[in-house]
């Protein structure tokens, strides 16, 4: 990489904090402060900002990873809990998680794919799973009216379906087992134009 190329890079990387501070702290328009962070040699990066006004006082960029859903803590020693997942594909995945974790959070933890749309609000049925076992399924809580609401959209409904964002860990459900469905069915309102 040439020492030019070094330096654009460079000045990228630290554009978005300067630019950001300084639109905090003297409420300029957004192109004077980017235009004052920058050195009088005018940029690529400086033209683009420019053109399509990229900064403002009250939104700034930053350069810390955003939150991932799905995020859980790992089981204390002593206290895990095991739940499988079983894919489409017939594929197994066995986790240890802690009591309490929703079984949509930990395959969005897990990188399993399992959408849940809704962001586990129970107002979608794209983290529904079928529980293996008969006895596994008996130890669920039974589900709530908008539970059922949103499992009747679910495709490929069983007797043993269940929302995973609706069933948390406990230690009667330590071995669980679930089956991810062959599909799933994500309705919108623009379904029904």
């Amino acid at each position: 990489m040439s020492s030019a190329s070094r330096t654009l890079v460079a000045r990228l990387a630290t554009m978005p904090a300067r630019a950001c501070r300084r639109a905090q702290q003297v409420h300029a328009s957004p192109l004077t402060s980017v235009a004052s962070s920058l050195p009088p040699r005018r940029s690529v990066a400086h033209n683009l900002a420019t053109r399509f006004s990229l900064f403002s006082p009250s939104r700034c960029f930053s350069t810390t990873s955003a939150t991932r859903h799905g995020h859980i803590d790992p089981p204390k020693p002593g206290e895990e809990l095991y739940v499988t997942f079983v894919e489409k594909d017939g594929q197994e995945h066995k986790f240890a998680v802690s009591a309490g974790d929703n079984l949509l959070d930990i395959a969005q933890a897990n990188d399993i794919e399992m959408e849940g749309a809704c962001g586990g609000s129970c107002a979608c049925s794209t983290c529904h799973v079928i529980v293996t076992e008969e006895a596994f399924y008996d130890k669920i809580p039974e589900p709530e009216d908008d539970e059922n609401d949103m499992l009747d959209l679910a495709f490929g409904l069983t007797e043993t379906s269940r929302l995973g964002c609706q069933v948390k860990m406990t230690k009667e459900l330590d071995g669980l087992v679930v089956k991810l469905p062959s599909m799933t069915r994500n309705l919108q309102a623009s379904d029904f134009k």
